[in-house]
């Protein structure tokens, strides 16, 4: 499933090619599965409207739309609240695919989504296995009320603050490596890099999360960090169906040290990379490195 890197290297692709473009026609698949909002009212609530920006909230992709006055949008950063008059939300899933393309190129089995755009391009959903979600939200005259958009329910972790982070663990009995796949705690942290950033912590995914230390938690957060803004800019891991929005592989499996290596030599110490099974996850970790 893509996790924060991904959501965030594809967002960013898709911002880039459609910032301030507006959505002319819309067809939607036959497959009822990804449609969290009916598809009709979807496709009602596109047509017409400016696309303001395009970012990564957690494991989504979060489409601001202006309301349906013609007038090229402002490139700004993000719009300011009160010109958004709803969201288009797209989940990913196990194998979705958020493509820019041009309106020739052809079109991908599994497509459940083309967006015809005035300036010609399309965008297109490719779900093969239809794990994936779209949403729409309309804001209607509430655009500038945060409690009507969408919000994930966990905290940033590209952001989150030391307090905060050790707030999250404290008391917990469950295994850290569960804690940090728990989306309501923070958001955008999957297997891979749960995986990848206990092992640059040195920490071992059975530990009890309640029983980190105060010191371990800081080096924890500092590890995440690291190799999610890393994996950002090595444009994610490509271990399955995951391209960006252009179709491109990511690099960042190549600097894998725990992540799908059972059985290999650890990168700093040789010992081999050992497999278990935490909160129903294949879990990945050295046992020399990580205590």
């Amino acid at each position: 499933m893509p996790e924060l890197p991904e959501v965030e290297t594809v967002a960013r692709g898709v911002d880039a090619r459609v910032r301030g473009d507006r959505v002319e026609e819309v067809w939607f698949g036959s497959h009822r599965e990804p449609f969290k909002t009916p598809a009709f009212r979807q496709a009602d609530g596109l047509r017409g409207r400016r696309i303001i920006s395009v970012h990564r909230t957690g494991k989504h992709i979060v489409m601001e739309l202006g309301d349906r006055k013609k007038g090229k949008a402002a490139a700004s950063a993000l719009a300011e609240p009160g010109e958004i008059h709803a969201q288009w939300i797209v989940h990913l899933g196990m194998t979705g695919r958020l493509l820019v393309t041009t309106p020739g190129a052809a079109i991908a089995k599994h497509t459940h989504a083309r967006l015809t755009l005035e300036s010609g391009r399309e965008l297109r959903f490719v779900d093969p296995r239809r794990f994936g979600r779209l949403d729409f939200y309309d804001l209607g005259n509430a655009a500038g009320d945060a409690e009507n958009r969408f919000i994930a329910k966990g905290l940033e972790p590209l952001s989150i603050g030391a307090e905060e982070f050790a707030n999250l663990f404290r008391g917990r009995k469950l295994a850290i490596k569960a804690a940090l796949l728990n989306q309501t705690l923070m958001a955008g942290v999957g297997n891979i890099y749960a995986d990848e950033s206990l092992f640059r912590a040195g920490i071992r995914p059975r530990r009890r999360a309640g029983k980190l230390t105060r010191l371990e938690l800081e080096k924890l957060r500092g590890a995440l960090r690291e190799v999610l803004e890393h994996a950002i800019r090595l444009g994610g891991s490509s271990v399955s169906d995951y391209v960006d929005a252009e179709g491109v592989r990511g690099f960042f499996q190549l600097e894998h040290c725990v992540y799908q290596r059972t059985g290999e030599p650890c990168r700093i110490c040789g010992e081999s990379i050992k497999r278990i099974v935490v909160a129903g996850r294949s879990t990945h970790y050295c046992p020399h490195c990580q205590k």
